[in-house]
């Protein structure tokens, strides 16, 4: 019995919610939409634009090119990369490059700004720069590869490294941050779950009757009976 109850209970509840939403439909919607769109236009007119360029090195365990190359070598070379790469971020290609680019910044900051990474686990190194400036992040990127590949064979005594492309402006040259639609969809999620909890809230805390139902479970005495609401002209009407 008190199983029944339970679930009578809960299908009550779940009704009552939903019932809840429905008549504030319309609100939830509104407010929605409004803090999807304000995230959208903010993220596109207020918050700074970024930009990558990236350029790609390959990574080579044998130093005579010639040699034949097999899975052994091809596992070393990805090991090497790994080393590569901290040779890379290091202060002494890095600040080679802000003393050669006269760059407005200090070693922490390009290191921070700069990264190395190893492609899908092959030997091919990946370096990236984003920054406010397309034009100085490519300059940057470019100088990366220049500078390392002497300083990596000069510090290893196996192995090469050789630049696959120049530097290029990442995205069709087109901004990388702040992406407007991820925003957009954040705020409008944010936006739902506020007007989600006012909702609640503002029932919860609200102690009217609006049933018949919440004067017997409140009060617990039997309803005797109901007065209509009566508008005044039908009032006026009968007096």
């Amino acid at each position: 019995m008190d199983e029944k109850e339970n679930v009578r209970e809960t299908e009550i509840d779940l009704r009552a919610i939903l019932l809840l939403l429905r008549r504030n439909l319309a609100f939830l919607i509104v407010v929605t939409v409004l803090f999807g769109v304000t995230s959208y236009l903010f993220s596109k007119f207020f918050l700074p634009k970024k930009y990558e360029a990236t350029a790609t090195i390959i990574v080579n365990n044998l130093s005579d090119s010639e040699a034949t190359v097999n899975n052994t070598e091809i596992l070393a070379a990805q090991n090497l990369a790994d080393v590569y790469a901290i040779i890379i971020k290091s202060d002494t290609v890095l600040q080679e490059v802000i003393d050669r680019e006269k760059l407005s910044m200090s070693y922490d900051e390009l290191r921070n700004a700069v990264s190395v990474t190893s492609v899908n686990s092959t030997q091919v190194i990946s370096v990236s720069m984003i920054h406010s400036d397309k034009n100085v992040a490519k300059t940057v990127i470019a100088s990366i590869v220049d500078i390392a590949p002497p300083i990596i064979k000069d510090r290893v005594e196996a192995g090469s490294v050789e630049e696959l492309g120049d530097a290029k402006i990442s995205n069709n040259g087109n901004p990388v941050s702040p992406k407007s639609g991820r925003n957009a969809a954040i705020g409008a999620a944010l936006g739902l779950v506020l007007a989600l909890a006012f909702i609640f809230v503002k029932e919860f805390t609200n102690n009217t009757f609006k049933t018949e139902e919440d004067v017997t479970d409140t009060l617990k005495i039997p309803l005797l009976g109901i007065i209509p609401a009566v508008e005044t002209k039908e009032f006026n009407k009968n007096v």
